[in-house]
């Protein structure tokens, strides 16, 4: 090509990088610019760093330990699918999610007027039947610093305290469990008697918060120390959206529920009362 022909073919404004020749030195050498920037793109692409996995997937996976579980005093009852309680449990389960979809709500406490109403028995067991729900994601927070339990009906052992978790000493991946794919449960390996303290905190919430946003929970399970005996639960009453009291068919009066209710009343919504123990029921929530 001639230097005339050079100019003209410029003027129709080809792109520099379709250019045969440099313009510099006459049209004797190749122009190299071309290349050198496909070559630096290359390697800037070769050094971006990879997909990290979802946050839930890096969740320390554990099977269940089917020997620890029948030596549990809290039993699964979800392992005898055809019990009338497994049922009653799948029906507490469809009657929450109703409702927690129609507003909008994933945080709910479960919480009893007493000790030995059976709240842990019943968080652990509606958490396990939540888990069975296609393409859901459910998470079993043991907040029940006074007396953890959620471990030994599980068959599980606890990681560390809950509390470092929640002070943001420890991370989500060294203290959260998945006894199923589907669920991620936070164990305690000992009581702590400044519990409320601990849920006062104010990194609490933010943790917590933190937590069920990189895990994309669908429900989170909350199991906290009765009502009635300390302030742990009214501490922890702004972080859930609503409550379920678990009440003894055997023992628990209409006076404490009354006295639950009036302490819950301005602080968070009641979704129901559990009847566990029942000598005849038709449907676990009243």
């Amino acid at each position: 090509m001639s230097e005339q022909g050079f100019k003209r073919f410029r003027r129709r404004g080809a792109p520099a990088d379709t250019m045969p020749f440099a313009a510099e030195d006459g049209g004797r050498q190749p122009a190299m610019a071309p290349l050198a920037a496909t070559v630096s793109a290359a390697a800037a692409s070769a050094q971006l760093p990879a997909t990290l996995p979802d946050p839930w997937d890096r969740i320390r996976q554990v099977p269940f330990d089917a020997a620890a579980q029948a030596q549990a005093r809290l039993p699964l009852v979800s392992r005898f699918r055809a019990d009338p309680a497994a049922k009653s449990f799948d029906l507490l389960r469809t009657r929450l999610l109703h409702t927690l979809k129609a507003r909008g709500w994933k945080r709910v406490a479960l919480t009893a007027p007493a000790a030995g109403c059976g709240a842990t028995f019943t968080a652990v067991n509606l958490a396990l039947s939540l888990a069975r729900v296609p393409d859901s994601r459910t998470v079993l927070m043991d907040m029940n610093f006074r007396r953890p339990g959620a471990a030994r009906a599980l068959g599980m052992t606890a990681p560390g305290q809950l509390a470092g978790f929640l002070s943001g000493r420890v991370q989500m991946e060294d203290q959260l469990l998945r006894p199923l794919p589907s669920l991620a449960v936070g164990l305690n390996s000992a009581a702590d008697q400044d519990a409320a303290e601990i849920l006062h905190g104010r990194s609490c919430a933010g943790v917590l918060e933190d937590m069920m946003l990189r895990l994309g929970a669908d429900t989170a399970l909350f199991d906290l120390p009765p009502v009635l005996e300390h302030d742990d639960t009214a501490a922890f009453l702004p972080q859930v959206d609503g409550v379920l009291l678990i009440a003894d068919g055997t023992s628990t009066t209409a006076a404490q529920l009354a006295a639950c209710e009036k302490m819950l009343a301005g602080h968070t919504q009641m979704l129901g009362v559990v009847l566990n123990r029942a000598r005849k029921a038709d449907s676990p929530l009243n």
